[in-house]
């Protein structure tokens, strides 16, 4: 039976099939729907974590007890649970388990675009990479079996293009995968030196094995064309070589560590010209080089962004290509938005007009840093606004702390947020932080997390109390307050802002694209009054525009939800309810 999957659904049925019982993740952009999607099969165990370190040890603790699992996340939720992941190298497996590590070459979603492949390398462990679909259900399901029979943990390494595109999959029996017995071993999971040293050995040990596993295995195959071109390859950039140079002698890599020296070496000494197409870092570049074979690769097609196979065409046969298209005007950019309605929008008006350095997070409301709000001076990573913003506080004085704010939103707070308001109150600093919540995960497609009181079925399950664990942490002053209303929204900043300790400001409100209200009132721009002014604009959403001819704001009917934010920043009362 074939259906037709994105390479996310094709990782979880891959998982699904070789028996996975456990599943768990920190949702992220290009990853989320692989646990998404496993929490739909029945007997699966799936979770949303707290952030991916807790993931990986929730897969570590199924693997220990003899189930196999799988912890899901993107390349930067890597670095967050890298602490974990480089000690499980050295513990190995009971039950297989994958960790999938789904990377952003272009960063369409991300704040950089590293090169996970890399921690292979670095935490010695395989590295298996599929082109497609079908091959994200294949090669996963294929990673548990390499794991078992090498006593690893393996990293799947997909990108964006694979996880969200679309193919034809052939679908496979489900294993009936029985539960490994559990024996106490604390040689093996306990990582005292004394231990640890006799498993950096095994993992060496294991390294040659799996090299000489590498030249064999159907993970990696040659496809002779022309003698002319040999190209060195792997993941979905194949897919593109095959779309534009379908008559090249290809050397496919499904596992990129180790690599397959001899293959290597082999097909080398058999075409005119070698050349290595991969995204990002030169990883199997380097190491070819390293042995001595001359390649080509980064000096033609770069170390930044996502490839093409427009690009690649262009860049192996340029000589032979006419010359491009070229747009006679610029198309105009069209940057990314706050949703109409969007809580946070009203957080970033009242910063902005109060002029305070705003440290901030990684989330939907990021985009409070783009203009027309222009309001937020950092971000960096999961969390890092609260840390930033004492560090900041520190090295600037008490006095800079009155003018400046850390926003972070509700699923950040908990992923990562909560230990650098902890370092706040036990450093004595006095910073203001702001919790946007709005009762979900929203920039990754509305997903739980332990203070919406669901679980990634739905399900009821305890929420987490974010007053009472600021209180808990020792935050004296905790206001909550509806982001919508500006006045007491201004008037609590202030107040919290000239307190010579530090503090907490919960902005709640549920995201509008998650609880949609019924239009309680229609707006409109009184033209006589309407002076032009742009405050209404300068809220930066796309319910309301400019008629540049009339010199007036209009309202798009078909966007506005009627949120009311319009109205309180209009000085002149310009904008009337139809009633009116």
């Amino acid at each position: 039976m074939k259906q037709l999957m994105s390479g996310n659904e094709g990782i979880a049925r891959g998982a699904y099939e070789a028996g996975v019982t456990v599943a768990a993740a920190y949702p992220g952009t290009p990853s989320t729907e692989i646990v998404n999607n496993l929490a739909d099969y029945a007997g699966v165990y799936a979770e949303w974590s707290p952030n991916e370190k807790v993931a990986l040890e929730v897969a570590m603790g199924a693997s220990f007890g003899g189930a196999r699992s799988l912890a899901a996340m993107k390349h930067v939720g890597v670095n967050v649970a890298a602490d974990p992941l480089f000690t499980f190298a050295y513990t190995g497996v009971n039950g297989g388990c994958v960790v999938v590590s789904a990377d952003d070459p272009g960063m369409h979603s991300s704040q950089n675009e590293q090169d996970n492949r890399g921690y292979g390398i670095f935490a010695k462990l395989p590295v298996v990479e599929p082109s497609d679909s079908q091959e994200a259900k294949d090669f996963t399901r294929l990673a548990f079996e390499l794991g078992e029979r090498f006593d690893t943990p393996v990293m799947l390494r997909v990108t964006t293009r694979l996880c969200h595109s679309q193919s034809m999959v052939e679908l496979g029996e489900v294993l009936e995968q029985p539960l490994k017995d559990y024996k106490k071993n604390s040689q093996k999971y306990v990582m005292l030196p004394v231990h640890a040293r006799p498993r950096h050995v095994a993992v060496e040990k294991r390294m040659a094995e799996l090299r000489e596993y590498a030249e064999d295995t159907g993970l990696n195959r040659i496809e002779w064309g022309e003698p002319g071109l040999g190209v060195i390859t792997s993941g979905v950039v194949y897919q593109y070589l095959k779309e534009v140079m379908p008559q090249a002698s290809v050397l496919k890599l499904g596992m990129t560590n180790p690599l397959p020296e001899k293959m290597i070496r082999d097909f080398a000494a058999r075409v005119e010209r070698l050349v290595v197409l991969e995204e990002l870092e030169p990883v199997i570049e380097t190491q070819i080089k390293a042995w001595g074979i001359a390649v080509e690769g980064k000096e033609l097609f770069g170390n930044i962004g996502e490839y093409s196979p427009e690009m690649i065409e262009t860049r192996l046969l340029a000589p032979d290509l006419p010359q491009p298209v070229v747009l006679q005007r610029e198309i105009p950019p069209r940057p990314p938005l706050l949703c109409p309605g969007c809580p946070h929008r009203g957080v970033f008006n009242v910063l902005r007009r109060m002029r305070v350095a705003v440290i901030g997070d990684i989330g939907c409301y990021t985009l409070g840093a783009l203009p027309p709000l222009d309001s937020m001076d950092t971000m960096v990573d999961m969390g890092a606004s609260i840390s930033n913003a004492l560090g900041i506080q520190k090295a600037r004085g008490e006095e800079f702390a009155r003018r400046s704010i850390a926003v972070i939103g509700d699923s950040t707070f908990i992923h990562s947020g909560i230990t650098g308001l902890i370092d706040i109150v036990y450093n004595q600093g006095q910073t203001t932080v702001v919790i946007l919540d709005n009762d979900t995960t929203a920039m990754t497609g509305h997903q739980e997390h332990p203070a919406t009181g669901r679980n990634i079925k739905g399900e009821p399950t305890p929420r987490l109390d974010l007053e009472g664990l600021c209180r808990a942490i020792g935050i004296q002053h905790i206001q909550v307050v509806d982001p919508l209303q500006l006045d007491v929204l201004t008037e609590t900043i202030k107040t919290e802002l000239a307190r010579p300790e530090p503090s907490v400001i919960i902005a709640r409100r549920p995201c509008a694209l998650l609880v949609k209200e019924p239009v309680k009132a229609r707006y409109y721009v009184d033209e006589d009054i309407c002076n032009g002014c742009r405050l209404c604009i300068r809220l930066g959403c796309t319910g309301i525009h400019w008629k540049e001819e009339e010199k007036v704001a209009q309202f798009n009917l078909d966007n506005c939800i009627s949120c009311g934010l319009c109205p309180q920043v209009c000085k002149f009362d310009a904008i009337k309810t139809v009633e009116e």
